[in-house]
């Protein structure tokens, strides 16, 4: 395994988990995909968390450039190829971006990630 700085895989993985907790108590009240975009409301939320899931994939991309893509991959229970390239469609296609896709990231995908973050988080520590 290659060496890196824990500290500094720590701190981003602190970040991705805040952002991961942001984003799902922003979509608690959305219930179905259409309410992203049926309301101001919705469309502020959408953009919100649309900025945090292009944050998650910009830390991701860096704990891989960090640890030589050694870390990610010890926890393939994640897509994290998916994950960073969400950030990549944020960014560069960002009014293709599909509310089904975001309603699905925030009510399956993140809760998932969210146990997979505390679980690498609590592995560095020891």
């Amino acid at each position: 395994m290659c060496e890196y700085n824990k500290d500094i895989v720590i701190d981003i993985l602190n970040q991705i988990k805040q952002s991961i907790d942001l984003i799902i108590e922003r979509a608690s009240t959305i219930k179905t995909a259409d309410g992203f975009v049926n309301s101001k409301e919705g469309l502020e939320k959408l953009d919100a968390i649309c900025m945090r899931l292009l944050t998650i994939g910009e830390s991701l991309k860096q704990i891989d450039k960090i640890t030589n893509k050694t870390l990610l991959k010890m926890y393939p229970e994640i897509e994290w190829d998916k994950a960073k390239r969400i950030r990549d469609i944020i960014a560069h296609h960002y009014f293709d971006i599909d509310e089904e896709i975001v309603f699905l990231i925030c009510k399956e995908k993140l809760p998932e990630m969210q146990k997979v973050i505390n679980k690498m988080l609590n592995d560095l520590k020891l």
